[in-house]
């Protein structure tokens, strides 16, 4: 079994023991999964299979998308209501449109301090390892990009007023973080009461399989929910070679950019097809050696 299988990941498990779990369901060990998610969050967790483990990297580079619930007027030490309370404000007036405004101000590139709830690495120990010692060190902020963000629902007569947003946004943004910096340009205390996950690495909700369904279907029956591994790269540009460049490809060789049916002009790496449209592997051009050199082959 080598692909990418999207699994729905419910409350309060953690991405570690999904992967546990499809491990033994499925019987292999040659699992991976392309980006964490907190025990308190639920949705799409891509999990690599077999020799599509080779692709995790790329797949995490893409873009995220999240359905977020934010309450006002209450702070927390990890920026979610799984935390203790550090402040609260009651009597907190906030307009559709005063939200709407704040939220526009988000888009684009925007830096971000990692919570200290977090696996971010200082000096060698997590974060979260750290905070759980009480312990509060600095952080270096962050750029990422929040590539859209809108309004989805209103609770504003409550006593702590929560509203829903969407957001579509780069690898390492913490929605959490996002909450209570909305927060704070709102001028009041925020903490993120909910967070699904509806889309990552280009796998959404409607590709996703729950870990009761592989448990039904077994080994021989979970075959079509197994999505090709060139299905999580789909942003690297895709480019064809003819029979005898594919056959010297296949065998981890470079190929003469001159093979080439087109100019390639990008830096990045590239997905690489033979004629009948079967995936090769990942290549890279060498504009100074005139090459295309090969990253991961898949024969």
């Amino acid at each position: 079994m080598d692909g990418i299988i999207a699994v729905w990941k419910p409350a309060g498990w953690t991405s570690h023991d999904v992967v546990a779990k499809v491990r033994r369901l499925l019987k292999m060990k040659r699992i991976g999964h392309t980006g964490t998610l907190d025990p308190m969050v639920t949705g799409v967790l891509p999990l690599c299979l077999g020799r599509a483990t080779r692709v995790v990297e790329y797949v995490q580079e893409r873009p995220k998308a999240y359905e977020a619930v934010i309450q006002l007027g209450v702070a927390t030490d990890t920026e979610d209501l799984t935390g203790s309370v550090t402040q609260e404000q009651t009597g907190v007036q906030v307009t559709r449109e005063d939200i709407i405004r704040v939220l526009r101000r988000f888009v684009g590139e925007i830096e971000q301090v990692p919570p200290m709830f977090s696996a971010v690495k200082i000096d060698g120990k997590r974060l979260y390892e750290l905070a759980r010692e009480g312990k509060t060190v600095e952080r270096k902020s962050r750029k990422v990009t929040i590539h859209q963000i809108e309004l989805l629902d209103l609770e504003l007569d409550l006593g702590f007023p929560r509203f829903s947003f969407s957001v579509v946004c780069s690898k390492g943004t913490y929605i959490r973080t996002l909450c209570v910096d909305i927060g704070q340009a709102l001028g009041v205390p925020a903490a993120m009461a909910e967070l699904t996950r509806t889309m990552s690495g280009g796998f959404t909700k409607e590709q996703c399989v729950s870990l009761e369904q592989i448990e039904a279907l077994g080994t021989e029956g979970i075959g079509p929910f197994i999505l090709p591994a060139e299905l999580g790269i789909q942003h690297l540009p895709r480019v064809q070679v003819d029979a005898h460049s594919a056959s010297l490809a296949l065998k981890g060789q470079k190929l003469p950019l001159r093979l080439l049916a087109e100019e390639l002009e990008t830096e990045q790496p590239i997905r690489l097809f033979d004629e009948n449209d079967l995936f090769i592997g990942i290549f890279e051009a060498d504009h100074a050696l005139s090459v295309l050199k090969p990253i991961k082959v898949f024969s």
